[in-house]
């Protein structure tokens, strides 16, 4: 890497690229974020639909039925009122988080007694029972099946719930898979080859001129200890040679300064973890960074000699001798 070009030193213009930065993620998320959740909650209104079916439209919420398909009691917390987090089901039903988050993964514990299931499940069910919005659930009061308009109407206020819940990972979701795609066409229009992490043993093994997304990295984190470090991008440039290895790209877009500054501590422990296992001078370790960072995270990830590429300005990539 050309030190006299790397953003790390150029400091004359963090903050005309912060302002950069911000203005590209604030433009993707107006045009782009409110799609994406548009996406995800249609795909919530669904399972909304199939667990008041599968319930027999709230009218067979029974022991049986949700053992037979736990994955509902996601959906049953949100039909309270108000609608129940899980550490406050939890501990009106005597039970556990961890017991209430299988569950609703869709499992049922396999370490667990079966009567002790039983039991637990029984008691979240007594709770959800007692708790019931009948005001999203007219039906309810009458014993009638709901007309399909009925039912579309609840199930949209329920996925508006649970969706509420899950937008920051919805968001996060999509921010990956834009700064993901923005670097395949880059590397792609380089006559870069996109191959399968799992195909090789060692990041050094893959071939000139290929990319891999979520490939796992070991590191020693102690004399006796070695972890696999998952890094985002790695890139195996055209000048290879034996064992070298390749650039390791962290993809990092965010929202809002604070959280960036929060975090900027934990760049600095992977690449630590990295030189220490395979050398400072073998490590290409770079952020891709998109949206709020400001002086002082550029700062703080300089002086761990960490450098960066612009998502806004990704030609950067070259100064890496790509």
């Amino acid at each position: 890497m050309a030190n006299h070009t790397a953003n790390k030193f150029r400091t004359d213009l963090w903050k005309e690229d912060s302002i950069h930065s911000v203005d590209f993620y604030n433009q993707w998320f107006m045009e782009s974020a409110p799609e994406a959740y548009r996406e995800a909650r249609a795909g919530v209104v669904s399972r909304v639909i199939l667990t008041l079916k599968g319930l027999n439209y709230l009218y067979g919420i029974n022991l049986n039925r949700v053992i037979d398909n736990p994955q509902f009691l996601s959906v049953l917390r949100a039909c309270t009122a108000p609608p129940i987090a899980v550490d406050r089901l939890a501990g009106l039903s005597g039970t556990t988080k961890t017991l209430i988050k299988t569950l609703e993964k869709g499992k049922v514990p396999s370490r667990m007694d079966k009567s002790a299931i039983e039991e637990s499940v029984a008691r979240i069910l007594n709770i959800v029972n007692r708790l019931l919005d009948f005001e999203i659930f007219p039906w309810l009061r009458n014993g009638n099946t709901p007309s399909a308009q009925m039912l579309n109407r609840s199930s949209a206020i329920i996925a508006d719930r649970i969706s509420g819940t899950l937008a920051d990972p919805i968001i996060r979701n999509s921010q990956e898979a834009r700064q993901f795609k923005a670097i395949d066409e880059f590397l792609q229009n380089l006559g870069y080859i996109k191959v399968n992490s799992n195909d090789f043993d060692s990041c050094t093994l893959m071939p000139p001129k290929s990319y891999a997304h979520h490939m796992n990295v070991p590191v020693r984190i102690s004399s006796a200890k070695e972890i696999n470090m998952p890094i985002d991008v790695v890139i195996q440039t055209t000048e290879t040679i034996n064992n070298q290895m390749p650039i390791l790209v962290e993809c990092k877009s965010a929202g809002d300064f604070t959280n960036t500054n929060k975090r900027r501590k934990e760049e600095a422990i992977k690449v630590t973890q990295l030189r220490n296992t395979y050398g400072v001078d073998s490590i290409k370790f770079v952020l891709f960074l998109c949206g709020y960072f400001d002086t002082s995270y550029l700062g703080y990830e300089a002086s761990e000699n960490i450098d960066w590429v612009w998502e806004h300005r990704i030609s950067d990539f070259l100064m890496l001798g790509i």
